[in-house]
């Protein structure tokens, strides 16, 4: 997995440029917060906390105890090393996701690179009504019935093919991630897409281009030359599809969005978007879900003997252990935010990771693990009208496949201790090394 970079510190004195009066802030190595105006409820309304205490190779090495301490202190909160307003709060992160009048998906800094990374803005980065207008063209393919109908034997086929891979590795060898997840994760996107002729690895190669380019605030030469190099390749194969599926349309993602009337940088964008987002959050969630339950085994002993439990599983652990921890979002107006003033244009930081443990919503031990726990609304695959589209089909081929076939497959399946397993990211969290072993 490649973590986004983090954007470059605009600030390590604590002083906010957003404060509410236009004056900076005094240096804090907490969140600061002072009352500067009273809501319409008559809440009190506070200046922008600063939390400048916040380092991002902490968050990618471990963001839990950061967002715990976020939420605890403030839950909009400035944080100066990112220059961003992080959100951690889960009623917070949820009124961004239903307000986006407010909360704008067209944001300026890692929306403009985006933009140069895919050469077009794509519908992630629009919203309504040009966001459902492209968001339409591909909600049938991703539809519950087409999941069933046309890609669940597909997403069978790729599972059992890449058991065997693993399988090949052996108990001393192998390694989920390389000999397994990514590749399932690959397959599975390159078929969705309808991409003939890609294989695993340019995929895996494509993505995490995109995403580092995503990510590029420093403008890395070498990122945007990796990015430039696969959005080059993509241009050249979609140069030859999109007509093709114009004339022989079939079930495939591009044929959906070729037959759209969109035109053609907006069919491009929108392929390259799935791309660089689609591959990720299945892969780790392969991972993620092996890891959960490897350490909670009284809850891996009833899963395998229950399958029916491999939803909660596979829902539990997204939210536990959610693949994508945050997004962007810009204020268009002047607003109160968790009685937090925020003024127009403020980027925002949607940390999901960090509400998906919030305790004031969360009310049954929000930070373990636990796959009985009395369900409940999260946000890993976001919420409103940018509710992911591919989430139904995340959790056929993994949730309901690939996860379950491999300990079908492997019933004594477990991390291997005696090899290093390894942890990266924030923005985009997952394990980038999870050996395991079994019993021949």
């Amino acid at each position: 997995m490649t973590a986004l970079p983090a954007p470059p510190p605009e600030s390590r004195t604590g002083t906010c440029p957003f404060t509410a009066n236009g004056e900076d802030r005094e240096d804090s190595r907490s969140v600061s917060s002072s009352v500067s105006a009273e809501a319409q409820d008559g809440t009190a309304v506070r200046s922008a906390p600063v939390a400048d205490w916040v380092v991002p190779q902490e968050l990618a090495t471990d963001p839990y105890p950061i967002y715990a301490r976020l939420r605890a202190e403030s839950p909009v909160a400035w944080v100066p090393a990112l220059g961003k307003f992080l959100v951690t709060g889960y009623a917070q992160c949820h009124a961004i996701e239903l307000d986006q009048d407010t909360y704008s998906a067209q944001v300026s800094g890692t929306g403009a690179t985006m933009t140069r990374t895919l050469g077009e803005n794509p519908m992630l980065r629009k919203d309504d009504p040009e966001h459902t207008t492209e968001r339409h063209s591909i909600n049938p393919t991703l539809r519950p019935k087409a999941i069933k109908q046309v890609w669940t034997p597909i997403f069978e086929r790729n599972a059992r093919t890449y058991i065997d891979t693993l399988a090949g590795a052996g108990p001393d060898a192998a390694e989920l991630n390389r000999d397994y997840a990514a590749p399932v994760a690959s397959q599975n996107l390159i078929d969705l897409l309808g991409l003939p002729g890609v294989d695993p690895e340019t995929m895996r190669r494509w993505s995490h281009a995109f995403i580092a380019g995503t990510g590029n605030l420093l403008d890395d030469p070498d990122i945007w030359a990796a990015a430039d190099t696969a959005r080059t390749e993509v241009d050249t194969l979609l140069d030859e599809l999109i007509p093709f599926y114009e004339a022989n349309p079939n079930d495939s993602m591009t044929s959906a969005l070729a037959n759209s009337g969109l035109p053609h940088p907006a069919v491009a964008a929108n392929v390259k978007l799935t791309i660089t987002g689609g591959m990720n959050e299945p892969q780790h969630m392969v991972t993620n879900m092996v890891w959960a339950l490897d350490h909670h085994r009284d809850q891996h002993r009833r899963v395998i003997a229950d399958h029916s439990l491999w939803p909660a599983v596979f829902d539990e652990t997204a939210r536990w252990l959610s693949p994508i921890g945050m997004y962007p979002r810009q204020t268009t107006r002047s607003v109160v935010l968790g009685g937090v003033t925020l003024p127009a244009g403020a980027p925002i930081g949607v940390v999901v990771g960090a509400a998906n443990r919030d305790k004031n919503h969360f009310t049954h031990h929000p930070d373990t693990f636990d796959i009985f726990r009395p369900k409940q609304p999260h946000l890993a695959f976001g919420s409103g009208v940018h509710l992911c589209a591919g989430h139904w089909a995340a959790k056929t081929s993994i949730g309901q496949l690939a996860v379950p076939l491999l300990f079908e497959r492997f019933p004594t399946l477990r991390v291997d201790n005696r090899r290093e397993t390894s942890w990266d990211g924030w923005v985009f969290r997952g394990l980038t090394t999870l050996p395991v072993t079994w019993d021949n």
